[in-house]
């Protein structure tokens, strides 16, 4: 599985002009299924965003995870994480999992997530959404599991 983690200090997704989820400071997590992904994946995922220490210390280094500072977590399905760009200049997606193994796999990961951590916000699956963040930083972090 694929994510980009974008530090915020607020982020909201909006679908058809409604505000569908929110959070004050946190993560925004941009994740992609990718063909042949499984549960086994989403898990380490999820262990590594929860642990992943890039929020400041008391000394202003990054030593706190989302974790520790209370934060909350912005889930929103982003297939084009998968894009190939290396045979010209139309993306394909050929790598992201196909619909519906990729609804599967996130909604798995958001309800994990919704197990071990006390705040989390979704977006819509499959949905045009208009993703509104104020990263803080700005620290945006790439993540890929096997």
């Amino acid at each position: 599985m694929i994510s980009v983690l974008q530090r915020v200090s607020q982020a909201r997704v909006v679908v058809a002009g409604a505000t569908i989820g929110e959070i004050e400071a946190g993560l925004l997590v941009l994740v992609c299924a990718e063909r042949g992904d499984t549960q086994v994946q989403a898990d380490k995922l999820l262990a590594k965003i929860l642990k992943l220490r890039i929020f400041g210390d008391d000394a202003g280094k990054m030593n706190r995870s989302v974790q520790d500072v209370g934060g909350g977590l912005l889930v929103v399905s982003q297939f084009t994480l998968a894009a190939d760009t290396a045979g010209g200049n139309r993306p394909s997606f050929t790598n992201a999992a196909p619909p519906d193994e990729g609804r599967r796999l996130y909604d798995y990961f958001v309800q994990q997530a919704r197990a071990a951590h006390p705040i989390v916000q979704t977006g819509e699956f499959a949905a045009h959404m208009e993703v509104h963040l104020v990263n803080d930083g700005p620290v945006t972090i790439p993540l890929r599991v096997t």
